[in-house]
């Protein structure tokens, strides 16, 4: 058993991690404050062949794999979350089905742009009354004519109304079923689209840098060659996708502990009271202590899962297994690491001018 990286991931990391500190964390508080979409530093990921990396090269990609994709998701996120989850959303939420069940044409149409990053595809599967319950969406789709006819509602979708954002996949009940859910189906539903409206960004507590907004369809039709894959085979299209991006996100909670436990530490060693640096403190050893530890154990998981990605194959129990372990436990280790931090930065951890 080896931990060690390659040479390559190595690479990767050591680029990622220079980009974050120098492009991505100066803009980071500017960005947040003024809750702004950062296209200079999306044109640049794309630039550095970040939204291509985990895809082969004969369809745009970069051929990395998956792990290393994980570690540029890890560093990105390190300097700014919200520009974290807007790479592992155009990846694995919106390339990524595109590339696994798409057809040669569909490929062809929309790969090129989505993973060279110049153009955006989101992923709509949440509504109000579905996203954990991943079959209980209420959308429809009728086939009338050779077009889908769509009606429905979608929620929280990240990347959806930007201005290179060129479409979204939906999951849309084709048909009535015998059983406890209809016949689900994955439609691709370009930007601009008749009777397709993306409604007003969200005011959110955190990722101020990610776009994130409602989806509403009125009648909105496309052509029946929109399906992506098989017809009624979204369902489960959509969990393939979600098990993958489980592992994304992991890496991306990953970064952010690391994230709280750098800042943490340079300002422990700062900061003085009593005379002394508070990191002389058993208090505030403890829980840098504990942060360190719980960071390295979540990034251990989330690698053995994008490795289990990679060699086990994407429906293996084993991956699955491994990759909702990594994003629950990497996820929760970033929210002690965010309430460890502010209590380790006192009454500045309650103000905005800190990280």
């Amino acid at each position: 058993m080896n931990f060690d990286l390659s040479d390559e991931q190595k690479q990767i990391r050591d680029l990622c991690h220079e980009f974050a500190d120098e492009v991505v964390a100066p803009a980071a508080e500017e960005l947040d404050r003024e809750c702004r979409f950062g296209y200079d530093i999306v044109r640049q990921m794309g630039e550095l062949g970040l939204f291509g990396l985990p895809f082969p090269e004969e369809v745009g990609g970069q051929g990395g794999d998956f792990l290393s994709y994980c570690i540029a998701i890890e560093e990105i996120s390190r300097a700014d979350a919200g520009v974290g989850i807007t790479l592992e959303a155009a990846v694995s939420l919106g390339a990524a089905p595109i590339f696994n069940f798409g057809t040669k044409q569909q490929k062809a149409d929309y790969l090129p742009e989505l993973l060279a990053g110049t153009k955006l595809w989101a992923f709509g599967l949440t509504e109000p009354d579905a996203g954990s319950d991943a079959g209980g969406t209420k959308s429809r789709a009728e086939l009338e004519d050779g077009e889908w006819v769509i009606n429905g509602s979608k929620q929280f979708i990240t990347n959806s109304g930007t201005d290179i954002t060129s479409g979204v996949t939906i999951t849309a009940i084709t048909a009535k079923s015998a059983g406890a859910r209809g016949e689900i189906s994955a439609i691709m539903v370009p930007q601009g689209t008749n009777g397709y409206t993306v409604e007003k960004s969200y005011r959110k507590l955190g990722w101020h840098s990610s776009d994130t907004h409602p989806l509403t369809f009125q009648d909105c039709r496309v052509p029946e060659a929109n399906i992506l894959g098989k017809r009624g085979g979204g369902y489960r299209q959509f969990l393939h996708t979600l098990a993958g991006g489980r592992v994304a996100i992991a890496a991306l909670s990953v970064g952010l502990a690391q994230a709280c436990l750098d800042a943490s530490l340079a300002y422990a060693r700062e900061r003085k009271q009593f005379g002394k640096p508070i990191s002389s403190f058993q208090a505030i050893q403890f829980k840098l202590a504990d942060m360190a530890m719980e960071v390295e154990l979540a990034r251990t998981i989330t690698y053995k899962a994008a490795c289990a990605y990679e060699y086990t194959g994407e429906s293996s129990p084993e991956f699955r297994k491994l990759a909702a372990m990594a994003k629950l436990f990497a996820s929760e280790t970033s929210k002690r690491a965010t309430d460890q931090a502010v209590q380790i930065h006192g009454g500045n951890g309650f103000m905005e001018e800190y990280p």
